[in-house]
């Protein structure tokens, strides 16, 4: 970077960088998924919530906010993950209106199946690059990023 830069330049040139990065690693894990006949990477973060989430699941509001999708986007991705057979929903017991979303044992299994394909693919194409001690660093910057408050 240039030594005569602001910090605002310095900041955009970081975002830009980061994203870029981000954009890059994302095709190549979708790539290597698609590779190995395995649904795309929005389907595993779904799996993997709900495998987190008490056996009773969780409601569609509460994927939305974990996942970051908007409503509409989270309510075709459900659809298609029930299509499938991996998730079910159910009728919300607190709220008859509602729902509540199951994960099935084939939901189980399919995040199984996921998970080795996308860790070998992060370790790859991130841990392949930097030393031990440079993930760490990082990890520290990026949790410090995902953890500020906005001003």
């Amino acid at each position: 970077m240039n030594a005569q830069w602001t910090p605002e330049e310095t900041s955009v040139l970081v975002w830009v960088r980061l994203v870029k990065a981000h954009t890059r690693l994302m095709g190549l894990i979708q790539r290597r998924l698609k590779d190995e006949g395995l649904p795309p990477l929005e389907w595993y973060d779904v799996l993997l919530e709900l495998k987190r989430a008490p056996a009773s699941g969780l409601r569609p509001g509460h994927l939305q906010q974990e996942l970051l999708l908007a409503q509409h986007n989270l309510s075709r991705l459900l659809d298609r993950l029930q299509q499938a057979g991996l998730i079910e929903r159910v009728e919300c017991a607190e709220d008859g209106r509602g729902q509540v979303v199951v994960l099935t044992n084939e939901g189980r299994a399919m995040q199984r199946k996921m998970w080795p394909v996308y860790r070998a693919a992060i370790d790859e194409n991130v841990g392949a690059h930097f030393s031990l001690e440079q993930l760490s660093q990082m990890s520290k910057w990026l949790n410090r990023l995902a953890q500020a408050e906005s001003k």
